[in-house]
């Protein structure tokens, strides 16, 4: 699908305050940032004013595309949009001229505005302008333009320029999670590849539930993703195209086969491989089919994940006596321990921004979500609960999703902040496990 995208010129009538009409381009003089990690952090106030439409049919396009952004923006716990309700300027004006004193006395400071158009060749635009109400500018116009139909898109792409602008860093609501869907009683379970929007919609199944399914995981380079799948009982490893539904083998292993993971560049396969009776960590070129074995060792090395460069790889291993998280560089030398606390660990898995590895930890009963620097320094628990388990990155290392299962309930994801704020779940059709989020999906 493609979408384009044009910059909006900025509303040259608004400058900053007693600057008049020959001042700088207002928008490059806004200062309004989003500070997350001052520790008294809240929400930015933020309006979103109801985009217009011409049509009948505009004007109901418009509430949708509204409604998902409103919802994206404060799922992220980062803002906080107005009640509608309290709006004072509402006849349509403030597309291009926000009386921004109105705005003021709601508490907004900042403001989304916009119009919705659809093309005779079944196409739709949505021209939109994101406002500094204190200051009174611009600070981003965009025209967005796609087929009718991908109109949810819009709206994801919409709130990734709102949220990139007033936090800076990149968004991550233009994605997708792959999860396993499972249902059944516990001798007769039901695990399915199932794949949704960030927020849950579009949800759909990806294979019948007729074989076992674990560990999807997502190429970073293409709307793929590898996963294992029991087959006869033995475990084949797969890759998916998502967007084609075109599956192709990629091996038929003797013994038992965990964890594959794509590498940085797509053209890798990192897993690991049950050899004699021992779990060791494997590559496979997808190009050549050939295979390199990466540790050598009497103990379970398994969950491998790359660095987003490429250079080294994360690991638990048993070496040491009990599971802890160990890493290596690239061609499997210069093996280190890098957990040291008390507890097991498990699943480490490196931000997209190269900076974190989030893991797994099991101490005294209880399971938690936590993070690390890859010397092993600064470890953070973000999250607790019975079961949890599982993490994976947003694509801009900013969220996490896992999964976890009360006790006597089914099991679910969540998704939460890097600070360790807004804990929520994800809502799914039936138990969830094991997700995986998607890269930004391509324009």
């Amino acid at each position: 699908m493609i979408i384009r995208i044009k910059t909006l010129a900025a509303d040259r009538r608004h400058f900053l305050a007693g600057l008049g009409a020959l001042a700088f381009p207002a928008a490059a003089q806004a200062q309004l940032t989003i500070r997350i990690e001052d520790p008294d952090f809240r929400p930015l106030p933020i309006a979103i004013a109801a985009l217009q439409g011409k049509t009948a049919e505009e004007r109901a396009t418009a509430d949708q595309i509204g409604a998902v952004m409103t919802e994206n923006l404060r799922n992220s716990g980062l803002f906080r949009p107005i009640d509608p309700n309290a709006f004072i300027q509402r006849d349509g004006s403030e597309v291009n001229a926000p009386r921004f004193n109105d705005w003021k006395g709601i508490g907004a400071d900042a403001l989304v505005t916009g119009s919705v158009f659809h093309r005779t060749n079944g196409d739709i635009r949505i021209e939109f302008r994101l406002w500094d109400v204190t200051a009174g500018v611009q600070l981003v116009g965009r025209a967005l333009e796609t087929l009718e139909t991908n109109w949810r898109r819009l709206a994801h792409k919409m709130s990734d320029v709102v949220y990139q602008r007033l936090t800076g860093e990149q968004g991550y609501f233009d994605t997708r999670i792959v999860y396993v869907a499972e249902e059944g009683t516990a001798l007769a379970r039901v695990k399915r590849l199932a794949i949704m929007d960030q927020d849950g919609a579009n949800h759909r199944f990806l294979t019948s539930g007729k074989n076992l399914v674990l560990t999807p995981r997502f190429s970073p380079s293409a709307q793929e993703i590898t996963y294992l799948e029991y087959v006869s009982k033995k475990p084949r490893v797969y890759i998916l195209n998502i967007d084609t539904g075109r599956r192709e083998i990629v091996g038929d292993f003797a013994g038992m086969t965990f964890s594959p993971r794509f590498s940085p560049d797509g053209n890798k396969i990192i897993m690991s491989l049950t050899r004699d009776g021992n779990s060791e960590i494997f590559i496979m070129d997808l190009r050549t089919r050939e295979r390199q074995r990466l540790t050598n060792h009497q103990a379970i090395d398994t969950s491998p994940s790359y660095r987003p460069d490429g250079s080294e790889i994360t690991f638990n291993s048993d070496r040491s006596g009990r599971q802890k998280i160990y890493v290596m560089n690239a061609d499997g030398s210069s093996v280190r321990r890098i957990s040291n606390r008390a507890g097991r660990y498990a699943t480490p898995v490196w931000s997209p921004r190269g900076d974190l590895i989030a893991f797994t930890k099991i101490e005294q009963g209880t399971f938690y979500i936590g993070v690390m620097r890859p010397d092993g320094e600064g470890e953070r628990i973000l999250a607790r609960g019975f079961l949890a388990e599982g993490p994976t990155w947003a694509p801009n290392g900013r969220v996490l999703m896992f999964f976890k299962k009360p006790r006597g309930g089914l099991a679910k994801l969540y998704s939460i902040d890097l600070t360790g704020r807004n804990e929520r779940q994800v809502e799914t059709p039936l138990s969830a496990s094991d997700p995986a989020w998607s890269p930004l999906l391509k324009d």
